[in-house]
């Protein structure tokens, strides 16, 4: 059901996809898809919080706290990060993108939108957290500075203007994503060559 409401909205648009016509193209009955989801706004939000997942039997989140975890160098923790990030970005930002160009005349949207971003930035929070405590962020960024450059760098509207529009490989964004974070919250101008700086 997911697949199939997840062709529809990309392709048709929000507002135009009915409940019908998902339930149609995944066989089944549109009772059966508002007994599992609700309504096409709950559709919507299982779509991202499937593809925040990302690929694999561990989800996303979990390995990104893993590897802050494990790993002592925060260039590897950024990294790993980015890797993440692009991992995810192809599933999850043509969905926010879809949410919030609904968010202008839907009101169930316009919520699913606010929940989202407030989603992104207590993960960023968690995250800005975690680099604290692994290395010395730039001279005067705050962590609360630090959450809002990784909202920046990862925010869909970025994924879509050098991805979809700009015709960039998902590798090379994730490069992009990588090499702002180590400028922004370490302060390291050269990631290749510049020695980290530890507690």
């Amino acid at each position: 059901m997911l697949q199939a409401a997840e062709t529809r909205f990309l392709r048709d648009g929000y507002a135009t996809t009915t409940v019908a016509a998902i339930a149609d193209e995944a066989g089944v009955s549109a009772e059966t898809v508002y007994k599992g989801f609700g309504s096409k706004a709950g559709l919507v939000r299982a779509i991202q919080e499937a593809g925040l997942a990302g690929v694999g039997p561990v989800p996303a989140p979990e390995r990104s706290d893993h590897l802050s975890e494990r790993e002592a160098d925060p260039l590897g923790v950024l990294r790993g990060w980015a890797t993440l990030a692009a991992e995810v970005a192809p599933k999850v930002s043509p969905i926010m993108l879809l949410v919030r160009s609904a968010a202008a005349t839907d009101r169930d949207m316009a919520a699913l939108l606010d929940d989202m971003h407030r989603q992104r930035e207590r993960r960023m929070a968690h995250n800005a957290r975690r680099l604290a405590r692994l290395c010395r962020l730039r001279p005067g960024l705050t962590q609360r500075q630090a959450r809002d450059v990784m909202l920046a760098y990862t925010a869909p509207e970025v994924y879509e203007l050098l991805v979809l529009r700009q015709g960039w490989a998902v590798g090379r964004y994730a490069e992009f994503v990588f090499r702002g974070l180590a400028a922004e919250l370490l302060g390291l101008a050269s990631t290749s060559s510049a020695r980290t700086r530890r507690i």
